[in-house]
């Protein structure tokens, strides 16, 4: 009977081990331009033009590695992001609430309240991705004019109140409010001086 418990034992933990993975966490870490793809590198400085503090970051999480560049531009801050290899994948720059129309916005704060009960808004960010079909000079034209088209997405990252305390989500909506996808969030990387 005791092997009997201890293989039912094993089976278990290996059927469990799959569902720790469920949770993406990730890493950034600032890098050198030296580090940066050349590519995506080379992309920055022929696009953007008039951008100031320029500074490159690196991006692990449980799934895949990526490249930002976080920038100021026009008095806005983004992060265009790139995949290992150097494609552009979407560009993203922090918002306010008042930026989202309001009948979206109150969809998603009713969709945040079902699912955090209290909750806080610690980030705002609209995306915009490049997707099937969509050319990167139209991409960079709507993302650096700030215009709101059904394609954009909107980045929350929300810190709810949980019975274990409070715990960060990044959550993304679509233009019209609704829900596309939720993943925990994990602190910034603070093992670094700051002067």
């Amino acid at each position: 009977m005791m092997k009997y418990n201890f293989y039912l034992a094993l089976i278990s933990f290996l059927c469990a081990i799959p569902l720790w993975g469920q949770a993406k966490y990730e890493r950034e870490f600032r890098i050198r331009k030296s580090q940066f793809p050349e590519r995506a590198s080379a992309w920055i400085e022929e696009e953007i033009k008039d951008a100031r503090r320029i500074r490159f970051y690196k991006e692990i999480d449980s799934a895949r590695t990526r490249f930002k560049a976080k920038l100021k531009k026009d008095r806005l801050h983004y992060t265009v992001e790139f995949t290992s290899q150097g494609d552009l994948e979407d560009i993203e720059f922090i918002i306010k609430e008042v930026d989202i129309p309001r009948e979206v916005y109150g969809d998603i704060e009713d969709q945040l309240a079902q699912e955090c009960g209290r909750f806080k808004i610690r980030r705002l960010q609209q995306q915009y991705p490049l997707g099937a079909g969509r050319k990167t000079a139209t991409l960079i034209k709507d993302a650096f004019q700030n215009l709101i088209l059904p394609y954009i997405n909107y980045k929350f990252i929300v810190s709810c109140k949980t019975n274990e305390g409070r715990v960060d989500f990044e959550y993304l909506f679509n233009a019209e409010g609704i829900f596309l996808s939720r993943r925990r969030s994990l602190p910034p990387n603070y093992d670094h001086i700051l002067y």
